[in-house]
């Protein structure tokens, strides 16, 4: 069994991203400005800006923060979201999810510039995505993809099975398993399938996005498969200071002695994800043209 190292991955990519930028200004160009948006003051989201503002500063990029709490009102981040996209510094920007229940996430997801969608979430970048053409990819996805090309694992004609048909994670990543050069056979399960485990034991590679801890238990998993863990649900623990510990959809103590590749909880796919943020960000600073 090989651990997979996402966080030591998206070491080496924020080096090749920081020697690429630093080349940029060399040759007068601007430094690449990623802006995020922060709604509220949820643990999860208030972590996970933290590390993209801390990977921007290791990539090189300028970063801005634009916060509001809870109470924001559906109008006043379309018109935050409006200022960025005519903001001819911001090369890119998010907005963090998830938002307060009064506030259409699709909504505000197809107010972005998707020349702006560094998240991959727009319609326009969904779809072209799915028929192959040059967009941003989702960054949970385009990170697994990466890791998977990272470790040569062979993809060509495996079984690969994607757990949850999530817009962030389920759907994109089964559509980029499948494209040409990747070529996956790739069945989604989801709470609706029927002999969920029989599927499982066929997988050459399970991709878990679920948000079910434990989900996946060793007797789902054959001898030899490759298993991504994209889930991180906060369950108690004594056991750390903050009285929480993250944990995957993957049962990781017995299931990982049956596997040829798996991924921990945490630092296998977290760190792929705002990696791949930075890659997005560089590309829309690099002005490469989508249309």
């Amino acid at each position: 069994m090989e651990l997979i190292d996402g966080k030591k991955i998206a070491d080496t990519i924020k080096q090749e991203i920081a020697a690429e930028v630093a080349k940029m200004i060399n040759q007068g160009k601007k430094q690449p400005h990623l802006a995020a948006i922060l709604v509220g003051h949820d643990g999860g989201s208030e972590t996970y800006v933290a590390h993209k503002v801390k990977a921007c500063e290791q990539c090189g990029f300028k970063s801005t923060l634009i916060r509001y709490e809870d109470d924001v009102t559906e109008i006043e981040l379309l018109n935050a979201i409006s200022k960025l996209n005519n903001d001819n510094d911001v090369d890119g920007f998010i907005v963090q999810l998830p938002l307060p229940k009064h506030i259409s996430e699709q909504k505000i997801i197809e107010a972005i510039d998707y020349r702006k969608d560094v998240d991959g979430f727009h319609p326009i970048n969904v779809g072209r995505m799915s028929i192959g053409l040059p967009c941003f990819l989702s960054a949970t996805p385009a990170g697994i993809i990466e890791l998977l090309k990272r470790y040569n694992i062979s993809t060509k004609g495996a079984n690969c099975v994607v757990m949850g048909r999530s817009n962030i994670v389920g759907k994109p990543v089964a559509t980029l398993m499948m494209q040409k050069g990747i070529d996956a056979t790739v069945t989604v399960c989801h709470s609706a399938t029927k002999n969920i485990k029989e599927i499982c034991r066929n997988a050459d590679i399970i991709i878990a996005a679920l948000g079910s801890p434990g989900f996946v238990t060793e007797d789902m998993v054959k001898a030899g498969a490759v298993i991504i863990d994209v889930g991180t649900t906060r369950v108690a623990s004594t056991l750390t200071k903050s009285g929480f510990k993250l944990r995957g959809d993957v049962d990781f103590e017995n299931v990982a002695p049956k596997c040829s590749f798996i991924t921990p909880v945490p630092g296998g796919v977290g760190p792929m994800t705002i990696v791949s943020l930075m890659r997005n960000t560089l590309i829309a600073a690099q002005k490469v043209n989508f249309d």
